[in-house]
C-alpha cells in the first residue's frame, strides 16, 4: 500500500477536520478528506467559542479576520434561580480576559464558522475534500494504509487521522485492529463514553445584544442561553436518571415534551423557554458523552478531538482541545517529514503518535476537571455542588482570582504552529509561552 510522498487520510470533514486540512496545507503535507455527508449540514449542533489561543491559530491559518467578521466576543454574564431572581451579573470576566489575553472569547454560529474554514482553503486543497464517502474499513501494514468506503471506493496514504467525533468509526476500526493483533490488548472500552446528562439545543432570532452568555441554575437542570452576531442559541440541560453509555436518537416529538419540560425557566429577564423555543430555527437533542480514551493510536491510525476526548459542552472546551490536538499533532508531522525529506517510517509515526498523545492528555486532565465538575455545579448536583455554584462561583472576587490564577495559565501555554510564520495579534498583560514568530524573525528563531 506504499504511496510514495507521505499522505494523510483525514477521517471527517467537520470542524477539526477542516482546521487539520489547514494546517496540512501550510505545512506542505498532501492529504484526502472523507466525510460521509453528502453536504455539510448547517444546523448540526449549536454554537462553537473560541478562546485567546485558538484564535491565535485561525490566525496563522489566514482566517482571523474572516472570523472576526461573523463572531462574537463575550461580553456579559448572567445567572438566575428559576423562580427569575439574579444570581450574579458581570461583565468583569470578559474585562478580564481581554485585558489578560487581548480578547474574550468569541462566539460563532457553527455553520458561519464551518464556511469561513471550507472558504479559506485554497482551490487545490479544496478539491481534496470528498463528500459522501462513510468509512467501512482500514487496511495498514508497514509501507500504508488504504481506507475502503461504502460505496466501493479506496483510498490510500501513509496514515489516517480520524477527527470523526463522539461516534468514531475510526476509533472502532483501530480499535479491531488492535485486538486481531493481540486478544489480550488491555484496550479502550469499544463504547469509551459515558452521559449523565442530556441536552437538547436550538437556534432562534436573536433577541438581544451579541455576545451574551446567561444561565438559569436548578436541581439536575439548567438552561444556558448565548447570542452570536445573528442568532440566539439556548441550551438545555437535564441529568439522566442513570449514567449510561447507550446513544439513543431522539426524534421531534422527544424534543418538545423536552422543551415542554423546560417552558417556565427564564432565559433572559424578560424570555422564558417556550417564549423562544416557538421561533425556533433549527433544534437538536442527544446524551452528553464524556470520557477520555487511553489509546489514541495504534500503528500508522491516529485520533483527534471528539474521537479520543469528549467533554459537555457547558465547559466550550471542546473544538479549543480539538485545535491544540491538530497543532500538536501538525507540528510532529511537519518534523518528521522535513527530516526524513518526506516519508517517515512506520517506527517514527508510533513514536510520534505516542509523543502527541502523552503531551496532549497532560493537558487535557485539567480541562476534563473543569468540564466534570462545572456540568455538575450548574446543575447542582448535590450540596457542595450546589454550595459551588451559588456561592464560590457567583463570587466576583473569587472568580477574578481563578482566571487570574488559573486559567490565565491554561490559556497562555496555548500551542501554536511552529512552522507558520505570523505576527501576534494579541500583546497583552499575560505573556505567551509560545510566541509567534513573526515575519521579521530569523531562520535560527524557527
Amino acid at each position: 500500500m506504499a504511496t510514495g510522498d507521505f499522505r494523510v487520510v483525514i477521517v471527517g470533514g467537520g470542524p477539526v477536520g477542516l482546521t487539520t486540512a489547514h494546517a496540512l496545507s501550510l505545512a506542505g503535507i498532501d492529504f484526502v478528506l472523507l466525510e460521509q455527508r453528502h453536504d455539510h449540514d448547517p444546523d448540526v449542533g449549536a454554537s462553537l467559542v473560541l478562546g485567546p489561543n485558538s484564535m491565535r491559530v485561525m490566525h496563522q491559518l489566514g482566517l482571523f479576520d474572516a472570523l472576526t467578521a461573523v463572531g462574537s466576543q463575550f461580553g456579559h454574564q448572567k445567572v438566575f434561580n428559576t423562580a427569575g431572581r439574579e444570581l450574579k451579573n458581570t461583565t468583569a470576566t470578559a474585562k478580564l480576559f481581554r485585558k489578560n489575553h487581548g480578547t474574550a472569547p468569541v462566539l460563532f454560529y457553527r455553520a458561519e464558522l464551518m464556511q469561513v474554514l471550507q472558504q479559506g482553503l485554497s482551490d487545490e486543497a479544496r478539491g481534496k475534500i470528498l463528500m459522501g464517502k462513510k468509512i467501512v474499513g482500514i487496511a495498514s501494514d508497514s509501507d500504508g494504509v488504504c481506507v475502503s468506503c461504502a460505496d466501493g471506493t479506496t483510498y490510500t496514504g501513509s496514515m489516517v487521522l480520524g477527527a470523526d467525533g463522539v461516534h468514531s468509526k475510526t476509533r472502532r476500526l483501530m480499535r479491531e485492529l488492535a485486538l486481531e493483533t493481540d486478544a489480550c490488548a488491555d484496550w479502550d472500552r469499544q463504547k469509551l463514553y459515558t452521559s449523565t446528562y442530556r441536552a437538547m439545543w436550538f437556534s432562534f432570532p436573536r433577541t438581544s445584544k451579541p455576545g451574551e452568555a446567561f444561565e438559569t441554575q436548578h436541581k439536575d437542570r439548567a438552561v444556558v442561553y448565548f447570542t452570536s452576531r445573528d442568532r440566539g442559541w439556548v441550551l438545555l440541560t437535564e441529568r439522566l436518571p442513570h449514567p449510561t453509555e447507550d446513544s439513543p436518537v431522539y426524534e421531534e416529538k422527544d424534543i418538545s415534551a423536552f422543551a415542554d419540560r423546560f417552558a417556565e425557566f427564564p432565559v433572559s429577564e424578560t424570555l422564558k423557554v417556550k417564549d423562544v423555543f416557538a421561533v425556533r430555527k433549527a433544534a437538536g437533542m442527544s446524551d452528553l458523552a464524556e470520557g477520555l480514551a487511553r489509546h489514541w493510536s495504534w500503528g500508522r491510525i491516529v485520533l483527534a478531538g471528539d474521537s479520543c476526548h469528549k467533554f459537555t459542552p457547558n465547559s466550550g472546551l471542546g473544538f479549543n482541545n480539538g485545535v491544540q490536538d491538530v497543532v500538536a499533532l501538525c507540528n510532529q508531522l511537519h518534523k518528521l517529514t522535513t527530516a526524513s525529506k518526506g516519508v517517515p517510517d512506520m517506527a517514527a509515526l508510533t513514536d510520534s503518535f505516542q509523543r502527541y498523545q502523552v503531551d496532549r492528555r497532560k493537558a487535557l486532565r485539567p480541562h476534563a476537571f473543569v468540564s466534570t465538575h462545572l456540568i455538575r455545579a450548574n446543575t447542582w448536583t448535590n450540596t457542595p455542588y450546589y454550595l459551588l455554584a451559588r456561592y464560590i462561583m457567583a463570587s466576583k472576587r473569587l472568580e477574578y482570582l481563578l482566571l487570574k490564577l488559573v486559567v490565565s495559565r491554561f490559556i497562555r501555554n496555548g500551542l501554536v504552529l511552529d512552522y507558520v510564520r505570523a505576527e501576534e495579534p494579541f500583546l497583552a498583560a499575560v505573556s505567551w509561552k509560545h510566541p509567534l514568530k513573526g515575519f521579521g524573525a530569523s531562520q535560527e528563531g524557527q
